[in-house]
C-alpha cells in the first residue's frame, strides 16, 4: 500500500474465530487512535452503494468493519492526495480519520456490510460538511 494521507492510520486488530462466534477487537483506551470517547455507532450499507462525501471538522473517526467489505476513499484536499482502504473481516484493521480528510464509502460484499464508528466526539451535524457524490472538487470516479 502507498504512503497514508496524513491523519490517516491503519492499525490490525484482533479477530478471534470461534465455533459458537468470533470476537472483533475495536478499541482499548490505550489504542494508537484513542482520543477520548463520544459515541459508537454502526452503519450499514448495501451492495453497490456509496455514502459520502463527508469531512469532520472535530471529530476523529476510529472504523472497522466486522461484517462485509467496504471500500473507503479519502482525500486530502492539501495535497490533492486519494487513497482506497478496502476493510473486512478478512483485512480486519482499524482505519482512523483525523478531521479535514473527506472520506465516501461503498459496500462492495453480497448484501449490506456494517461498519462501527468509535468517534471521539459526540455528533453534531454542524462540526461536519458535505459534497455529492458528483462533486467535481473530488478527482475520483466511482466504479
Amino acid at each position: 500500500m502507498d504512503e497514508l494521507i496524513a491523519g490517516v492510520q491503519l492499525t490490525p486488530l484482533k479477530h478471534i474465530p470461534g465455533n459458537a462466534g468470533d470476537i472483533f477487537h475495536v478499541m482499548k483506551n490505550d489504542s494508537a487512535g484513542y482520543k477520548g470517547f463520544g459515541e459508537v455507532y454502526i452503519s450499514t450499507v448495501k451492495n453497490g452503494f456509496v455514502k459520502g462525501w463527508k469531512r469532520h471538522t472535530k471529530m476523529t473517526l476510529n472504523i472497522v468493519v466486522p461484517v462485509g467489505r467496504i471500500r473507503f476513499v479519502l482525500y486530502d484536499e492539501g495535497t490533492k492526495k486519494v487513497q482506497e482502504i478496502i476493510l473486512s473481516p478478512e483485512n480486519y484493521n482499524r482505519l482512523t480519520v483525523t478531521p479535514g480528510i473527506w472520506m465516501a464509502f461503498k459496500g462492495e460484499a453480497n448484501g449490506e456490510s456494517l461498519l462501527v464508528n468509535f468517534a471521539d466526539i459526540q455528533h453534531d451535524p454542524a462540526e461536519a460538511d458535505n459534497l455529492t457524490l458528483d462533486n467535481t472538487a473530488i478527482p475520483y470516479e466511482w466504479k
